[in-house]
């Protein structure tokens, strides 16, 4: 019987391949669009789940609020661990790291390298995360002063032979630091949010303020421990350890963040890196799934819309004795064949979209990650649900016709039919649509953010970091070098690159009546030169800007923003003394207020900021450099030339500041593009479904259109009979599908403080777009039937 219906199935298949190349190919592109999202969904639910002991693992995070202003922070004080394992039996162990620094120089012999991100971390480090060793003891690698570990890529950069690494010495930053190379592990994974090529000890004597917040920390907790209560009882532990130093009008709260929810859900201010977005993850998986579901769509309103094709042979097998089951069996045999010969092409097709796929999101995914035993049951497995999925209306409904009536050719229950495969398409342009308006919204927030005044004029500026020390004290000869070049507009030196989620803080106290008040305003703190204003383009709003030449100036005057005055609630604020801890506490006096302009993307407000020019040369290590706009080819290579004169160790690695903001968008503009694309596929798969609709309606009423045609009926009457129909089922999908469109982009704008406001032409933009696609899919059809010869149509009965 089963030989007998696989016979019958592939007969149908070829004899009608105009449909079931319409249906071939709406479920090629369903399933290979659904696998590529479900690959890259599974790979962000991946992160940090390598852990052997990863569901213990948490991160200390802290939020301050103060009248008029929060902080939400990724990381804790530098005492904050070490106090927490010491008053909290439920902690196992505590673990710190904090990145070592930019621009560092590594050597072994005659090999140097730039190591990437190094991280300095304490000795137990490998007691709470899982990080597998080719040579040395994990539990000993970072136990004594001056040790390493390097990863396996780094040390074969250095040695050649990972394994020989094991006991060598390795220099940094020109012989000034010589750490001994203790332990080699394999290469972080790229699912892990912590992202480093070495791992150095932590200095026992690296500062030990309560107030200074430039350290992560994480603790393993005892199994079976409710982390939430140790979240609860941060208050106290506040008013213990850290009030003192952040005083009264502080609100603080200390909460711990499970390892494996970090990527997806944190979005913290100094958090490691860019995270991935959980929002994301569910809309994603939504879509592989309405993707799947249009396609399904496809052949069941394609395959009941041409039931009248095969009624009689319905009523011939139920005549000779099939039962209903046995004709329901047939048409599901008939899915299931088409969709795994779709699944096979799918294959194909998956594995030459995923190298676009992943140069779009940054990933490194493949159809076959999973091993082939298991990637080849898991798609055979899902291709035989689709395809129970797309035959079962078909199946159901055509073996359920009457005997008589199907001998003599005629449907049962056709308006219940047709009916149904309405509710279906609109359904499917109830997905388009909303899709359609997601896409335009997400593409308008995406220029917004791109184009948004940020404060200061980021384009045409290099940024570039001074590795060597000595470097940095030469500072002024190097600038007044690249000034010869009339392309070179300004230079300024300062302590970070903004735009990359890297500013320190500290806590500033402000003076009121005479006096300091008690609480400590958690600010940004910045340092940077007297060029830095010019040549960033950021306007003063009060008072004045540094002036190097007047003595003392680097230890007495500050700069602060419109945010840091508004917070302290200072109506007249140059003049003004601040006071702040950083190693010792430090005064210094306000004169000016520059305009608040953003260091970090639009996802977080603009937060208290104070600028300072540099007391020592060891904190301007970055060098800003504005270029004439019409000669930036010359002025790079004139800064080039600079910069080889001068540094003869480090290479020179120059960042535009424009991307290292738009980095901070990567996983937004990567959704954006990605649900485009997904966007485009999702309309394609319903238009050939239309297609295919409008084809056989027209093929159906081919006589009644000769007829309309030899009573005079003109062209646009009969493409306008055949198309109103469709856009009437459009009409009542846009109307059905913004308000949910509307509701979801509101929800996801929630993410960026600053935003486009939503409108209604965005989403009229959507309907009207889907209209016209209509219109073109079933115009053409429409138009193929009203030019044909009537003489034909009519003779054809």
């Amino acid at each position: 019987m089963f030989r007998n219906h696989l016979k019958i199935a592939l007969r149908h298949l070829w004899k009608h391949r105009s449909y079931t190349a319409i249906n071939l190919a709406g479920l090629v592109i369903g399933l290979a669009a659904c696998w590529i999202i479900l690959l890259h969904v599974g790979d962000e639910l991946s992160y940090d789940r390598f852990h052997e002991k990863g569901d213990r693992i948490y991160r200390v995070v802290n939020a301050a609020s103060w009248d008029g202003g929060s902080l939400d922070l990724a990381t804790s004080s530098v005492p904050q661990g070490p106090a927490l394992k010491n008053n909290f039996p439920e902690v196992i162990a505590q673990t710190r790291i904090v990145p070592e620094g930019g621009g560092s120089l590594l050597s072994a012999g005659d090999k140097k390298v730039q190591p990437g991100e190094a991280l300095l971390a304490d000795s137990n480090i490998f007691q709470v995360f899982t990080f597998p060793f080719i040579a040395g003891d994990p539990a000993k690698a970072l136990t004594a002063p001056n040790s390493i570990v390097l990863t396996k890529s780094l040390a074969a950069k250095l040695f050649t032979d990972p394994a020989a690494a094991l006991g060598k010495s390795v220099t940094w930053n020109g012989d000034k630091d010589v750490d001994l190379v203790t332990g080699v592990m394999e290469d972080v994974p790229h699912n892990s949010h912590i992202q480093f090529t070495a791992l150095r000890t932590l200095p026992k004597d690296f500062t030990s303020k309560w107030d200074n917040f430039s350290i992560y920390t994480y603790l393993l907790l005892q199994p079976g421990t409710d982390a939430q209560k140790i979240s609860s009882k941060s208050q106290a532990f506040y008013d213990q350890y850290m009030k003192a130093d952040m005083g009264d009008g502080v609100n603080f709260r200390m909460s711990l963040q499970p390892l494996q929810d970090i990527h997806l859900n944190s979005h913290l201010n100094y958090d490691t890196g860019a995270n991935g977005n959980k929002r994301s993850v569910y809309i994603f998986s939504m879509v592989a799934i309405l993707i799947l579901l249009i396609a399904c769509i496809n052949y069941m309103n394609i395959s009941t819309a041409r039931s009248s094709v095969r009624v009689k042979e319905i009523g011939v097998r139920k005549t000779l004795g099939s039962v209903q089951s046995q004709v329901a069996g047939m048409f599901l045999i008939e899915s299931v064949i088409l969709t795994l010969m779709a699944a096979v092409l799918a294959a194909i097709v998956t594995s030459a979209a995923l190298p676009v796929f992943n140069n779009i999101a940054g990933k490194s995914l493949s159809l076959w990650q999973y091993g082939v035993g298991y990637t080849l049951l898991s798609l055979t497995l899902f291709s035989l649900a689709a395809g129970l999925l797309a035959g079962s209306y078909p199946a159901f409904f055509m073996s359920g016709f009457k005997t008589i009536n199907a001998l003599k050719g005629k449907l049962n229950n056709k308006v219940g039919n047709a009916a149904f495969r309405k509710v279906l398409v609109s359904f499917q342009f109830v997905v388009a649509i909303i899709l359609i308006a997601v896409s335009i919204v997400t593409w308008l927030q995406m220029e917004y953010v791109n184009k948004k005044d940020l404060g200061f004029a980021k384009d045409q500026i290099l940024t570039f970091h001074l590795n060597d020390m000595a470097l940095r004290e030469r500072i002024p000869a190097i600038k007044a070098e690249l000034k010869k070049s009339p392309y070179i507009e300004n230079i300024s030196a300062a302590s970070n690159p903004i735009g990359n989620n890297n500013i320190g803080s500290n806590g500033f106290k402000a003076e009121k009546d005479g006096k300091f008040e008690k609480g400590s305003l958690i600010t940004q703190t910045f340092y940077a030169d007297a060029d830095f204003m010019p040549a960033m383009g950021i306007q003063l709003v009060a008072g004045r800007n540094f002036d190097v030449n007047t003595p003392g100036e680097k230890y007495t005057t500050i700069l602060v923003n419109e945010t840091m005055v508004k917070e302290m609630g200072l109506k007249d604020p140059i003049g003004k003394r601040v006071q702040y801890e950083a190693d010792t506490i430090r005064e210094r006096r306000i004169i000016g207020v520059v305009k608040d302009f953003h260091i970090y993307s639009l996802q977080h407000k603009i937060a208290p900021m104070a600028i300072m020019l540099p007391i020592f040369s060891s904190w301007e290590d970055n060098l800003y450099v504005r270029l004439n706009k019409d000669h930036i080819p010359e002025a790079m290579k004139h800064l080039e030339k600079v910069y080889a004169e001068f540094e003869k160790t480090y290479p020179l690695e120059m960042h535009f500041l424009d991307e290292n903001f738009s980095h901070q968008y990567f996983a937004e503009q990567t959704q954006s593009k990605v649900f485009l694309i997904f966007t485009c596929l999702a309309i394609f798969i319903a238009c050939l479904g239309l297609f295919g609709l409008a084809a056989f309606t027209a093929e159906q009423r081919t006589k009644e259109i000769g007829i309309r045609k030899v009573l005079g009926a003109s062209v646009a009457s009969i493409t306008g009979m055949l198309s109103k129909d469709f856009l009437k089922l459009v009409l009542i999908a846009a109307i059905l599908a913004i308000p949910v469109a509307w509701w979801s982009m509101q929800v996801w704008l929630k993410d960026f403080a600053y935003r486009i406001s939503l409108s209604w032409w965005m989403f009229a933009a959507a309907g009207l777009l889907a209209i016209v696609i209509t219109l073109a899919t079933v115009g053409y059809q429409a138009m193929r039937a009203a030019l044909a010869n009537p003489a034909k149509s009519l003779r054809a009965d």
